[in-house]
């Protein structure tokens, strides 16, 4: 079948939300799927206020409507709410066009912490771009009761995967840090909670690869903690297996993508019971599922130590991305069906496409 992906997250763009899409992108072409891509390379771009590395199209709507008349596609899923998926949401109501959308980053938070707004402004406005969608794909459990509680309907439970065949242990990798290495992979911004993580007393090192708003300010407040900046995607491999634990601050994360990342090459995983972590690792317990979750992050950072590396590859080999890109397909809907249409009434009419 033919789809369109409108996303406003593409390379160059470093974070979970275009891993997420990229592999998304590749795993529906392996399995034989045409997609028209539509993404912010072929358009006049800004930089966004507060994240000048993210860049965002300059009005597209007028070739976002010629790409997507053109491609005439059987399904169209809109995958951020910038202006590009601003853009294509417009033209689907316009022409009585039905599509899915995802929710991927708990964007009202993030307003909240950065301007000081309430967060319910942020859900309000949310909720209103996706309400014509005829499925709205979550990526977690938690993230899916956090929306149904803001009147966020109709939503599906989409998970989210892992390239096992990039992400495995490298026998020997050492970052030629003093031991245990408790590691950070992910950008420096205001949503991801890394203040939690830096203060800890911990022994050993702490190291942080990633980039973004907040990096020269936690760079002076944290100069014992090793800052090594972006490195290509393949290099994260050695990197995440290097290290001994791998910590993950955040309480307002959609999934944790960088997570399942450090399981899949056995790195055991220490975060806070809240959702996002809750649906990589599991309840909270004694680290069978590849790590520890407790309100003490310092405990669950010591205890994971403990966690057997295999306990933790074993929790990533069951999200690979084959099911997670058939589970997509599944949650699509005809785009010729016109006004929103309930997933449930169109998954065996999408599948006579398929």
């Amino acid at each position: 079948m033919k789809v369109a992906l409108i996303t406003d997250a593409w390379t160059p763009q470093v974070n979970g939300v275009v891993t997420t899409l990229v592999e998304l992108h590749a795993g529906l072409l392996a399995q034989g799927h045409e997609v028209e891509l539509i993404e912010p390379s072929g358009f006049r771009r800004f930089a966004c206020p507060g994240y000048r590395e993210i860049e965002l199209a300059w009005r597209p709507a007028r070739e976002v409507a010629r790409r997507l008349a053109a491609a005439d596609a059987d399904a169209i899923h809109i995958a951020t709410e910038g202006p590009l998926g601003s853009a294509a949401r417009a033209w689907c109501r316009r022409h009585g066009r039905a599509f899915t959308t995802a929710f991927h980053t708990r964007f009202p938070e993030i307003l909240a912490r950065a301007l000081h707004i309430p967060e319910r402004w942020g859900y309000a406005w949310f909720r209103r771009f996706h309400a014509p969608s005829s499925g709205i794909m979550v990526p977690s459990e938690g993230m899916h009761g956090i929306l149904e509680q803001h009147g966020f309907s109709p939503l599906r439970r989409w998970s989210h995967g892992v390239d096992l065949s990039l992400f495995q242990p490298v026998a020997g990798a050492d970052l030629e840090l003093s031991r245990p290495v408790f590691l950070h992979v992910g950008r420096l911004s205001y949503e991801k909670n890394l203040e939690a993580f830096l203060d800890l007393d911990l022994p050993g090192s702490k190291v942080v690869y990633g980039v973004g708003p907040l990096q020269e300010r936690l760079q002076r407040a944290y100069p014992d903690v090793h800052w090594r900046g972006v490195v290509p995607r393949a290099e994260l491999v050695r990197i995440y297996s290097a290290a001994d634990v791998f910590v993950f601050p955040g309480r307002s994360e959609t999934f944790g993508l960088v997570m399942l990342e450090a399981l899949a090459c056995g790195t055991p995983v220490a975060a806070y019971p809240v959702p996002g972590p809750l649906d990589v690792i599991g309840p909270p317990g004694d680290g069978r599922h590849g790590g520890v979750l407790h309100e003490d992050l310092r405990e669950a950072a010591l205890r994971a130590l403990a966690v057997p590396r295999q306990s933790a590859r074993e929790r990533a080999l069951t999200m690979d991305w084959d099911a997670v890109c058939r589970q997509f397909i599944g949650y699509l809907v005809p785009a010729h069906d016109g006004a929103r249409t309930a997933v449930i009434k169109t998954t065996t009419k999408l599948h006579k496409l398929v």
